[in-house]
């Protein structure tokens, strides 16, 4: 038996942000992992598919050289290097990981390779080992959600753990994406742009997107992605997929009749499930709900048993190492006896890092008027802004929801680097800022981020540009 102030349960970004600010504070920490620290966002999820799209990028941008004056050789045209890629994205994994290691070494974190398990007296039971501490924290993590009767092989039917994971030496000449959510539409983007004959096949109306940001963002991507070549159809039930000698056949309804397309392999993207099958909750007394996610109070995020903690993705809030990140802090400053803040899960920043991005925090149009709020709503367009038309990519806006005469309930926009313009507007929603206060501030001119400005100062009735 050996005695902890903490055991983590599981290495993922909720996992090893537990054990590192634990052990920021003194406390010693055990973390029990059973593949590499890093956990899907680090190996297969956020990391390398980041990697991905940023290669699709700057393949999009070699192509579109000339228009830069950029003249490339007579004849030359550029090619995507898959496997280059890959190997690219594998080193940037792979030295996160390394680092990672490192820092958990230098805090003192104690790792323990191996399944992990909770055990009736509150200890984790590790191939034999036990491990007790006098707090607990599950970070069990997620899986990709399967389609039942869609046999994953890992060739021509994958998640996107074996997306981003792939070693193959070349690229699919036909995808068939399934699922037009974060993880379907950051896919079709990349595989898009990299000149792949690309159909997104979704289940809800509007095909892209269909819940999360504002409808006016999500449409603008659903526009470009169109525009860059994706075949898309909404409202659409997929039935059950044929091998050929060249490839599957995907056959589907859409509310214009039947139709099926054959393709070299299938992404299956409709999200991603709890893993707390066997985690030992029902022996520890805590309990998992009819989804399969471990039940906390969100003020804490202390499971039915006192003592035992869980965050991440294998509780029911949003499904981002971010928002892991936040509620380790929430766990375990209640572990040090203090008192702290919730995390606010209505307005987290969430982002898809398509091309264009797409990002969000705080409450749609359409969210704040269904609330009875009165609002005022404001927009923007990048077309004339003079950094967007110098880098060339001028689809995109900026949307601003507030409550009218009140402060800012949502900001929403979508273009170029909108992962990176996104927390002004965060903060902006969580201070609860008038538009007025932000649009007094001063924003460098040429820059993104002036559309974000111009856009506050039309709730007083006047404007610069627009």
């Amino acid at each position: 038996m050996s005695d902890f102030d903490v055991v983590v349960l599981g290495g993922g970004p909720g996992g090893y942000a537990s054990a590192l600010y634990a052990a920021s504070a003194g406390l010693t920490v055990a973390l029990v992992e059973k593949e590499k620290v890093g956990g899907t966002c680090l190996h297969r999820g956020c990391i390398p598919a980041k990697a991905l799209l940023h290669a699709a990028e700057v393949f999009r941008t070699v192509s579109h050289a000339g228009a830069h004056g950029v003249r490339l050789p007579e004849g030359v045209e550029p090619e995507p290097d898959w496997p280059a890629a890959n190997s690219r994205k594998a080193g940037i994994v792979n030295q996160l990981h390394k680092g990672l290691s490192g820092l958990l070494k230098r805090r003192k974190v104690t790792v323990v390779n191996g399944w992990g398990r909770l055990t009736a007296d509150g200890a984790v039971a590790v191939d034999g080992q036990n491990l007790r501490g006098r707090a607990v924290i599950v970070c069990a993590g997620s899986a990709p959600r399967a389609i039942p009767g869609m046999e994953v092989d890992g060739v021509r039917v994958v998640t996107s753990d074996q997306s981003t994971n792939s070693e193959a030496d070349r690229l699919p000449e036909r995808v068939a994406v399934i699922g037009g959510g974060v993880i379907g539409a950051e896919f079709a983007s990349v595989y898009t742009d990299l000149k792949v004959d690309t159909t997104l096949l979704e289940a809800l109306p509007h095909g892209v997107l269909p819940i999360g940001p504002d409808r006016d963002v999500a449409d603008v991507l659903a526009r470009s992605l169109k525009k860059r070549g994706t075949t898309i159809h909404a409202e659409t039930r997929v039935g059950t997929l044929e091998q050929t000698s060249n490839g599957v056949v995907v056959p589907f309804e859409t509310p214009r009749g039947s139709d099926k397309i054959e393709v070299d392999q299938v992404l299956v993207s409709i999200g991603r499930r709890p893993v707390t099958e066997d985690i030992g909750a029902a022996e520890a007394g805590v309990r998992i709900d009819q989804r399969g996610f471990v039940e906390v109070d969100t003020a804490t995020m202390q499971t039915s048993r006192p003592g035992v903690y869980a965050i991440g993705d294998c509780v029911g809030t949003p499904g981002l190492a971010h928002v892991a990140y936040a509620e380790a802090m929430v766990a375990v400053d209640h572990i040090l006896g203090e008192n702290p803040p919730p995390v606010d899960y209505a307005k987290v920043p969430w982002v898809v890092y398509t091309h264009p991005e797409v990002a969000w925090t705080g409450m749609t149009e359409a969210e704040a008027r269904a609330a009875g709020r009165d609002v005022e709503v404001h927009k923007h367009a990048m077309a004339g802004n003079g950094r967007a038309m110098i880098l060339g990519e001028t689809d995109g806006l900026v949307k601003v929801v507030a409550a009218r005469g009140g402060p800012i309930l949502g900001f929403h926009l979508v273009g170029p680097w909108a992962s990176e313009l996104l927390h002004e507007g965060y903060l902006a929603v969580n201070w609860e800022a008038l538009p007025s206060d932000v649009g007094r501030l001063v924003h460098a001119h040429p820059s993104l981020a002036e559309a974000i400005g111009e856009t506050m100062i039309t709730f007083s009735g006047r404007s610069l540009h627009g």
